[in-house]
């Protein structure tokens, strides 16, 4: 199985009147996806954000996991934080990925809308197992990937389908439940 990598994007995304924004860090968001990174092997979690005041908090949250007083409050955190890493731009991620892995990464979008010719969870699983590329997972904070970043992937994930109407998930719930069905042995189709 090739290396996963994801990318948390905080711009160019979507607010809720459908006009292109730069949203904000949040502390759960750094600490929650981590987490879920870290417990399905993904091999770095990008944290995108152009603005140099926001790495500079992300660089305070995680100044803190650092410290011999987080690794004695809560080791597991500090653990999970190992796997993120801060970029500027989807551009400057992908190519800290071909740097690393002296491959370009196969991109694959998220969305909660259904498009025409999406990947569905079982081809896109069928891709990480045979894929010699690494594969980068793009996830959109505020209402989503703007359309130019979902045209510009390789594929676009088909959305999680729950079995309601409401379907906007907080993106940290997403980002767990993309992982688990293309990386757990159980997930399977209907």
């Amino acid at each position: 199985m090739t290396n996963i990598y994801i990318g948390l994007v905080h711009y160019p995304v979507y607010n809720k009147a459908g006009e292109v924004i730069t949203s904000g860090i949040t502390n759960l968001d750094v600490h929650d996806i981590s987490r879920s990174a870290l417990s399905y092997n993904v091999k770095n979690y990008f944290l995108i954000h152009p603005n140099q005041r926001q790495k500079e908090i992300f660089n305070q949250i995680l100044g803190f996991w650092k410290t011999e007083m987080a690794a004695f409050y809560n080791q597991h955190r500090v653990d999970a934080l190992s796997v993120i890493k801060f970029a500027k731009s989807i551009d400057e991620s992908v190519n800290l990925i071909k740097n690393q892995e002296n491959n370009h990464p196969i991109i694959i979008t998220t969305t909660a809308q259904t498009k025409e010719n999406q990947i569905s969870f079982y081809n896109l699983k069928e891709l990480i197992k045979s894929s010699q590329r690494p594969i980068y997972l793009l996830f959109g904070t505020g209402n989503g990937l703007c359309e130019e970043i979902l045209n510009s992937s390789d594929y676009i994930l088909s959305p999680i389908q729950a079995k309601s109407k409401y379907n906007h998930l907080s993106v940290r719930s997403a980002v767990a439940i993309v992982l688990d069905r293309l990386l757990s042995e159980e997930y399977k189709e209907e």
